[in-house]
């Protein structure tokens, strides 16, 4: 028997969901959002604050979005595609500020410089390219370069002390980054979309997804408290799982997700509350990653702003875990293959033997092993005064590219059925900071017979939808301003 009909059913109470149904909510005020959650609270997984980096993802700070051609050249294409995606957001959370939607800004956004920072004399020239290729774009204006110590030790105090003074060594430096608490503003998001009208089902654990005969979608739910079960039928289902999301789409037998595979890779940092330290370092500074780790391990050392209280994270480590989830099963990784992506997962596997290699050093690296790798970043630091943590789980999505062959898909990416009637969210890093870009996408790709309809509401919440800012400097510098001011970050 069905218990519920809703006409959009979101699984998984993290900030995709809660950027998706609050974008719908406006855009069709009339429709009934049903949201299921498995655990007790919502963003308690990835969009928890200690699960991950916090960091706001413009490129500010990520090398890994400006790769070198064979040329010797630099791509900004991705950095400033990146650096666009953040704007849109910032627009966004302006609006539901205003609405009183995210009602207390500093609660969930603070400012906090974001910096690169590397040593070595290849990786020096890198970044002085990266910054003479950046410097002039209009979305990263005020990017400030230096290859000077003392200029350093000023940006970042604990960067310095007992390195070696003939060590080559440069960073930039843009004091418009920001910190963000996904999880504090997941909640002020489903918060309101309840007050709205939304159902918020929590400790339901979404076990299939399957078509109904008439259209739509049955939902077979399990009840974590008292083991019970019953069905939801849904016309527009989207899968913010997480992890999960491949299973979930697998259910649903549709053919886009065959062929995609995930290898699940846990993150792990060292944290610090240490009043001395915290009060020492004052930004989000991002190094090289390693040959063959993927994006999301690029090493950094952040501050983070959680509940009005400041810590310094580093890392990130990997580990591994067959969960697809940090509270999964340890069966998930086994559950997900099937017939058409095993191929693909071990054509990845020899195709990345780096990243292979990789992470098996990640994952029996010694706690010491790990503190050589903080000291590398901040020479003069106790890791005594470190402890480690356990951050969210990541999947790392694979996949068939154009030609046919085995592919590492990084980034995220939105998988549709071609009726646009259910869709799911694959991949990680950037993740949260580009919810409000993706959920866009995902609207384009699923209602594109309402798109114009809905266009000029969109336009209203994110007045750049449609347009490029950095195609037009004054125009990004103003909307920047804006946005500073309504965020309270100026």
């Amino acid at each position: 028997m069905v218990s519920q009909h809703y006409d959009v059913a979101l699984i998984g109470g993290g900030i995709m969901s809660a950027t998706l149904g609050t974008l719908l909510q406006r855009l069709e005020p009339t429709w009934t959002i049903g949201i299921f959650e498995r655990l007790s609270d919502v963003a308690l997984e990835s969009s928890n604050p200690w699960n991950n980096a916090g960091t706001g993802h413009s490129a500010f700070c990520e090398l890994n979005y400006t790769p070198e051609r064979p040329d010797g050249s630099l791509d900004i294409t991705k950095a400033i595609d990146i650096a666009e995606q953040f704007q849109l957001t910032r627009q966004f959370w302006s609006f539901l500020v205003n609405e009183g939607v995210l009602p207390e800004p500093k609660d969930f956004i603070n400012p906090v410089p974001h910096m690169t920072f590397v040593w070595g004399e290849d990786n020096v020239a890198f970044l002085r390219k990266r910054y003479e290729a950046l410097k002039d774009q209009p979305l990263f204006a005020g990017m400030e370069y230096t290859e000077d110590a003392a200029v350093i030790r000023q940006w970042a105090p604990l960067l310095i002390p007992g390195r070696r003074k003939d060590q080559p060594i440069a960073a930039t430096r843009i004091t418009a980054g920001t910190d963000v608490d996904f999880g504090a503003q997941t909640h002020d998001l489903i918060d309101a979309l309840v007050e709205r009208g939304a159902d918020l089902r929590m400790e339901q654990h979404v076990r299939s997804v399957k078509r109904r005969k008439g259209g739509g979608w049955r939902l077979n739910v399990r009840h974590e408290v008292g083991s019970t079960s019953d069905v939801v039928t849904a016309n527009f289902v989207f899968i913010g799982a997480g992890g999960m999301a491949i299973r979930l789409l697998q259910s649903s037998g549709i053919p886009e997700i065959r062929g995609y595979g995930g290898f699940p890779i846990s993150g792990l940092f060292l944290r610090t509350d240490d009043p001395d330290l915290v009060a020492r370092h004052e930004a989000k500074v991002y190094g090289k990653a390693s040959v063959g780790a993927p994006p999301m391990s690029v090493p950094h050392l952040d501050t983070r702003v959680v509940g009005g209280e400041k810590s310094l994270m580093f890392g990130p480590y990997a580990g591994f875990s067959t969960n697809f989830l940090k509270h999964g099963s340890l069966f998930d990784l086994f559950a997900s293959l099937r017939w058409h992506n095993i191929p693909v997962m071990l054509g990845v596997a020899v195709k990345e033997f780096g990243l292979v290699k990789y992470l098996l050093g990640e994952v029996f690296a010694s706690r010491a092993k790990q503190n050589r790798a903080l000291l590398d970043f901040a020479p003069g630091v106790d890791p005594s005064k470190f402890h480690k943590i356990v951050a969210g789980q990541r999947v790392q999505t694979m996949k068939k590219g154009p030609d046919g062959k085995a592919v590492l898909a990084l980034g995220t990416e939105v998988v549709a059925a071609a009726d646009g009637s259910i869709a799911g969210l694959l991949g990680a890093s950037p993740g949260a900071s580009t919810a409000l870009p993706i959920m866009l996408d995902l609207i384009r790709k699923c209602f594109p017979d309402r798109l114009p309809e809905w266009e000029p509401t969109l336009q209203r919440m994110v007045p750049s939808y449609g347009s490029k800012l950095n195609a037009d400097p004054r125009r990004a510098e103003t909307t920047y301003e804006a946005t500073g001011k309504a965020l309270e970050l100026v």
